[in-house]
């Protein structure tokens, strides 16, 4: 039942808590306008995890840990923070995609609970480069290698709003991805993705110029990177299913930190 516009915003924010990590909050409203909100707020609830990553990382680095145990505890945080499934939505697409079969067919690979060895390759590249990337980072210094993870992880929420903007259909009639599909006006999605940018250029600014640059053009590349594949899940599968917004998470945030391991 709807139950008044001053809801939405509460609503809004449990919506994306709720379903886009593993934080104890309780889903009270599950329709559109929810879903609409929920989206919208998906780089808040990216900022929380990243920042509980940081702090792993950043805590590990203090009490005398080497950067390849921070950067793989902070790879780690947001696994754990979302019980792994972005990373099994990723795993999934990867069979559905490597199949080469039919969207009907395909679809049914991605539901199926075993990883095949798409989806294998897949995490492992992927994971390994996270943990390079944030090897690299820490080694330089914690603050880089923990704003690293705040902007990868936010940036990963940021393509979840940008997937569901209107026009992108779901792939299924049911699931996250039919609940949460073609709800976002493209406007709130361009503003949402703006906001991001300027926020993560302006945490970078006391690093200098160069960096400023370097962060917000990290977002960019991790959004541009999540749309290639969004375009070419939803020519492949008819559309958009939670495991696709996985596989999209978990690409943005690897393409960010790939950016700002360059240079």
């Amino acid at each position: 039942m709807f139950r008044g516009a001053s809801n939405l915003p509460a609503d809004g924010l449990r919506f994306a808590f709720g379903t886009l990590t593993a934080l104890p909050v309780h889903v009270t409203k599950w329709d559109r306008d929810a879903a609409r909100a929920g989206m919208i707020c998906a780089p808040l609830a990216g900022l929380v995890v990243g920042l509980c990553a940081a702090a792993v990382g950043a805590a590990l680095m203090a009490l005398g840990a080497g950067p390849l145990l921070a950067a793989t505890a902070t790879a780690a945080t947001p696994a754990a923070l979302t019980r792994g499934l972005h990373l099994d939505g990723l795993a999934d697409t990867a069979d559905g995609l490597g199949s080469a079969k039919p969207a009907d067919q395909a679809l049914r690979i991605m539901k199926q609970s075993d990883v095949g060895p798409f989806g294998v390759i897949t995490l492992l590249f992927t994971l390994l480069a996270q943990v390079a990337v944030l090897f690299q980072l820490y080694e330089a210094s914690w603050t880089r290698g923990a704003l690293a993870a705040v902007v990868s992880a936010t940036a990963a929420r940021l393509a979840l709003t940008l997937a569901a903007r209107k026009g992108i259909p779901p792939a299924r009639p049911e699931g996250l991805g039919a609940a949460v599909a073609g709800t976002v006006p493209r406007g709130a999605a361009l503003l949402a993705a703006a906001l991001v940018t300027a926020v993560a250029a302006l945490a970078a600014s006391p690093f200098g110029t160069y960096e400023t640059v370097q962060y917000a053009a990290a977002v960019v590349l991790a959004v541009c990177a999540a749309e290639l594949l969004l375009r070419h899940c939803v020519r492949r599968f008819g559309g958009i299913t939670g495991d696709v917004f996985g596989a999209l998470a978990e690409t943005a945030a690897t393409a960010a930190l790939v950016a700002l391991a360059l240079g």
